[in-house]
């Protein structure tokens, strides 16, 4: 099959590309140029700017492929014009969208008919914390309308494997293969949940190959925080509980993944999945997923979201509470 993607360079999109290309497709990738291109050289490279709307599409016109898969679709702005030019030109349109499109994710499990967001304007073009969500609330409506059953939605919990750029999986990984004292969130019940970028990847081809529509969940394995240090093996773990790191006012870009169950948005950390399980999605265990990010980190380290500094800080704190577990 001839398979263009929108992106393609970065995380999800590599793993998509090379995912499709193992199993024998032609890929095209559209991108800027602006990003490392470790793609192999049989991709085809065509540039363009989505952000110019569809003057920025002009090297896709009077081409067809089988299937398009969206992974940078981010505003109506970028959406919009690529799905109006495609329409006609790909037999299928797989969207990546987030499970941030839902309203108010608490409790859990989320699945794909819970209540989604308000719907961000087509004319917002800044992605923040507060637009991300409804952005691509609007992207999917976009899609949908156009395509109908010729379109896949596929909403990713938070992502992880080789090549992540986000610090978020990666910094947990990192840091448990060091030494010192390491800071453990809450008391070990708390629940995280992931998904390996690379079962998106295996899912992507799948809808693609069987023609299958409709709208997904991509999440993986919930563990609680005591099995996922297990399953990082985490050796001298200092538990310190959601209360001090709630008065030391720690926030998630310090803490990545860590959503305590009774926060607001404890759904985020609760994906539901079985639509997904049942058309085909298959999981990498967690352990393989571990192993196989801390292999890329020999050679692409993060920066610690936690700083050493910071988190002697907070287990010193917690000790001072009498709240050290």
């Amino acid at each position: 099959m001839k398979i263009l993607v929108l992106g393609g360079t970065r995380f999800i999109g590599r793993h998509i590309v090379e995912g499709l290309l193992d199993a024998g497709h032609q890929v095209s990738v559209f991108t800027r140029g602006q990003s490392p291109d470790a793609l192999p050289p049989g991709v085809e490279r065509i540039r363009g700017d989505r952000n110019n709307g569809a003057a920025g599409l002009d090297l896709l016109v009077g081409h067809t492929w089988d299937a398009c898969v969206d992974v940078c679709g981010y505003t109506p702005r970028q959406v919009r014009p690529s799905a109006e030019l495609l329409w006609g030109k790909v037999d299928r349109y797989v969207f990546v969208s987030t499970v941030s499109v839902y309203h108010e994710p608490a409790g859990g499990p989320i699945l794909e008919s819970h209540a989604l967001l308000p719907e961000a304007a087509e004319d917002v073009t800044e992605v923040t914390g507060e637009t991300y969500g409804p952005l691509k609330v609007t992207c999917e409506r976009i899609v949908g309308n156009l395509y109908g059953d010729r379109c896949t939605i596929l909403r990713p919990q938070i992502v992880a494997g080789p090549w992540d750029p986000t610090g978020r999986h990666t910094y947990w990984v990192q840091r448990a293969a060091q030494e010192g004292e390491m800071l453990a969130p809450g008391d070990g019940t708390d629940a995280v949940q992931v998904v390996d970028a690379r079962d998106i990847a295996r899912f992507t081809h799948e809808v693609i190959a069987r023609g299958v529509g409709g709208v997904f969940n991509m999440a993986g394995p919930r563990l609680t925080w005591s099995a996922f240090l297990t399953a990082l093996g985490a050796r001298d773990v200092a538990w310190v509980p959601a209360a001090v790191l709630s008065e030391a006012e720690v926030p998630f870009t310090e803490l990545p993944l860590f959503i305590p169950n009774d926060s607001p948005q404890s759904g985020v950390m609760h994906v539901g999945f079985e639509a997904a399980l049942a058309a085909g999605f298959t999981l990498t265990e967690p352990a393989r997923t571990i192993a196989d990010t801390r292999a890329w980190l020999q050679t692409n380290p993060c920066r610690p979201a936690l700083s050493p500094e910071r988190e002697r800080e907070l287990i010193a704190l917690a000790r001072a509470r009498g709240a050290h577990a």
